[in-house]
């Protein structure tokens, strides 16, 4: 199935563009109207909107290009055994804590990964660099999964970056084949949504900002 999207820069804040060109003002208007929408279905991205996307994230900030991100494309039957792992995961984790996971819990995180039908997995790939701090890999990869998540809005579908406390158990690391000095940075769900995408209000910088 394919669906034709339009061009979300464009006409963001009912902005229509009158030629090929988009204005500043259209962009950052664009980029303050993105939200997180949970609830998603088809059509996901095809392999050419999914590798434009990934090269959109590939751009990210990189400090002696060391390329510390990876992706993993879930959907399909694979979200199935992605959800399986985060099912071993938890129960993993409720054993530490001498807890049992009950009925509705199990069942409630073998449907994770059905939230969307696609689910991009950034994870970090660290590589010792004298100059480049751990935490500079990481921020890095950050980046690259806001850039991932623009790029995919600018071809009309929605998504939301997850993560929660199963992310980097053992049994989940393992099956995204994550070492372990490497993290699972997010799960980026992302699909087409049919609901209204909720407004923002005026941001308020003020207490977020010093000028030196």
């Amino acid at each position: 199935m394919t669906q034709s999207h339009h061009h979300p820069i464009a006409d963001s804040n009912d902005q229509q563009a009158t030629s090929a060109s988009v204005t500043d003002e259209q962009v950052i208007n664009w980029i303050k109207s993105r939200r997180s929408i949970g609830n998603l279905s088809i059509p996901a991205p095809n392999a050419n909107q999914l590798k434009a996307a990934i090269e959109c994230a590939m751009t990210a900030p990189d400090h002696k290009k060391l390329q510390p991100w990876r992706f993993s494309i879930v959907e399909g039957q694979a979200r199935h055994e992605m959800g399986r792992a985060l099912l071993e995961a938890a129960q993993a984790q409720a054993e530490r804590e001498g807890t049992e996971l009950d009925e509705r819990t199990t069942e409630k995180t073998l449907k994770m990964p059905l939230r969307a039908p696609m689910i991009i997995t950034v994870t970090t790939r660290m590589r010792y660099h004298e100059k480049v701090p751990s935490f500079e890999q990481m921020l890095s990869t950050g980046a690259a999964v806001q850039n991932l998540i623009l790029a995919l809005q600018a071809q009309g579908f929605s998504s939301v970056w997850r993560t929660g406390t199963l992310a980097n158990e053992p049994a989940v690391k393992r099956y995204f084949n994550v070492g372990a000095e490497d993290y699972i940075c997010a799960f980026v769900y992302v699909g087409t949504s049919h609901c209204a995408m909720p407004g923002r209000g005026d941001f308020e910088i003020t207490d977020f900002v010093r000028h030196m």
